[in-house]
């Protein structure tokens, strides 16, 4: 997950399991849940061995992930099995949403927004919002430029998210968070981005 070793193919994140594959939810996205912010229909984009998709399925919603790691949804079907949670697990690359001819109230992102720049940035917020319902709302967790160090592909700024989302969308909150790793230093810095589909 650092700048220097971050992987063009998906599968090869989940050789080993990478290290915000943390066996649960993301605090602050629990904690969304847990406030009844997260509802409808759900989508996971880049959504790894299942943790949101199978919180979400746990909170009796109809919860989608996709993902281009075949290995990690492998694992994320198993867990579902597992666990008894009925969700469903996609190979799609998240910059090409429409392709699912779907509609989704709530769109999550753990970890995916940060790997994207340029132009691929740009296709993956329109991608998003090909699938979101109007006054939908994308949660996105992504490391944050206070974290120090050469933790993540990119270390996003309040303000580079902001413009990410000036067209199209409102730009509820962008909050410090944390995101938590199953490696030292046991979590980094974070934003916790909020937006509505308009």
């Amino acid at each position: 997950m650092t700048g220097h070793h971050v992987s063009h193919l998906p599968n090869d994140l989940y050789q080993t399991p990478p290290p915000w594959d943390i066996g649960r939810p993301q605090p602050a996205f629990a904690a969304l849940a847990e406030s009844g912010a997260i509802m409808g229909r759900v989508l996971d984009v880049g959504c790894g061995t299942g943790e949101h998709v199978l919180m979400c399925a746990g909170l009796g919603l109809e919860s989608t992930g996709v993902d281009l790691a075949t290995t990690a949804l492998r694992a994320a079907e198993g867990k579902a099995r597992d666990r008894g949670r009925a969700a469903r697990f996609l190979m799609r690359d998240a910059r090409n949403l429409a392709e699912l001819g779907e509609s989704f109230d709530t769109v999550l992102d753990c970890g995916l927004f940060h790997i994207f720049g340029g132009d691929d940035r740009t296709a993956f917020v329109d991608s998003v919002r090909s699938v979101l319902s109007p006054d939908g709302r994308y949660f996105m967790l992504g490391i944050s430029d206070r974290e120090p160090g050469e933790w993540g592909p990119h270390k996003l700024t309040r303000e580079e998210i902001r413009a990410a989302f000036a067209r199209g969308w409102r730009v509820e909150s962008v909050e410090p968070s944390m995101i938590d790793l199953s490696v030292d230093p046991g979590s980094i810095h974070a934003w916790l981005a909020t937006v509505t589909r308009i």
